[in-house]
């Protein structure tokens, strides 16, 4: 039973890990693009 316990708390876990990997890559990437069209939104505008 504890074997489960301890399976399904790092199961968990890697799911979190990797959501946060997702959303650390998002923001690493969205936000210079995001910047860069406001941009030219303003440059062309």
């Amino acid at each position: 039973m504890l074997k489960f316990i301890d399976d399904m708390a790092g199961a968990i876990f890697d799911i979190f890990k990797y959501i946060c990997y997702f959303f650390a890559g998002a923001i690493i990437v969205g936000a210079p693009l995001y910047l860069i069209a406001k941009l030219f939104e303003w440059v062309f505008d």
